[in-house]
Formats: structure tokens, C-alpha cells, sequence
């Protein structure tokens, strides 16, 4: 299979134009299960999207191996959510504020510092300040 994806890898090599046919010499569609069969699958891909005047065929392929591609991604790497604090907390960094600022975003400067550590939580109208404030969605603070 290596010499295969080295192979298909130089531009002036012919791509097989059928599925069946890129099945057989370039990469089995299969499920993805491990790294290395992800790397390979990635480069497959990687030179099909790169090249110009796919046939049906071709495209179709690279349509279920991108498929492939995403479903071991979302199996592999798994976005950890950040909790609404988390995400203020963020914001507030990104935006050179401390919890005073919040606070006088929130419309009470001693309320800022509380929310940031932990002691309040967020009502639907703090919320919907901060939502606009930052212009965020209102949902990444519920």
C-alpha cells in the first residue's frame, strides 16, 4: 500500500478514473482505526482535491474517503466543551478586562469578581449582555 500512496503522490502518474479501480491500486475504502491508516488516507485525499477534472467516479471516491476521514476524526479527537466560567473567563482575558470591567459590563462593578470566582452565577439578563457585549451567542454561557 505504501508504494501505492508514493506512487499516486507525483502529479504526471495516471489516477485510476474508476471507483473499483481506485480501490484496487490506491486505498480499500474501509473504516479508519488506526493512525497510520488515517495519515495514509489523508494523503490519498490530499492528491485527489489537489487534482483538476475529476471524473464521477473519482470524485465519488474521495467523497466516501473524506467521509472516512471525518468519522475517525470524530471518533479520535473529541473537542473537550469548556464550561460557561470557562468561556467568560476566556473572553474576559482575551478582551484585557479584569473582574471589574465585567462587572461594570454587567451593570455592577462588584459583581464581576464574583462571577469570575465562582460565587455568583449568571442570570439570563447578565447573559444577554455578555452575549452582546462580546458578540457571542447567548448559548456558550448556558
Amino acid at each position: 500500500m505504501q508504494l501505492a500512496i508514493k506512487r499516486i503522490n507525483n502529479s504526471t502518474t495516471q489516477m485510476p478514473t474508476s471507483f473499483l479501480g481506485l480501490q484496487k491500486k490506491v486505498l480499500m475504502l474501509r473504516p479508519i482505526h488506526s493512525k497510520s491508516g488515517y495519515n495514509k488516507a489523508l494523503k490519498v485525499a490530499s492528491d485527489l482535491a489537489s487534482r483538476t477534472g475529476l471524473t464521477r467516479e473519482q470524485a465519488e471516491y474521495l467523497e466516501v474517503l473524506t467521509e472516512n476521514i471525518k468519522a475517525y476524526e470524530s471518533r479520535r479527537f473529541v473537542a473537550r466543551k469548556h464550561s460557561p466560567l470557562e468561556i467568560l473567563r476566556f473572553l474576559v482575558s482575551e478582551n484585557g478586562m479584569n473582574g471589574s470591567d465585567l462587572g461594570r459590563v454587567l451593570g455592577l462593578r462588584t459583581l464581576g469578581p464574583k462571577i469570575l470566582n465562582g460565587e455568583r452565577g449568571l442570570s439570563k439578563t447578565n447573559i444577554r449582555k455578555l452575549a452582546d457585549y462580546f458578540s457571542v451567542e447567548p448559548g456558550l454561557f448556558l
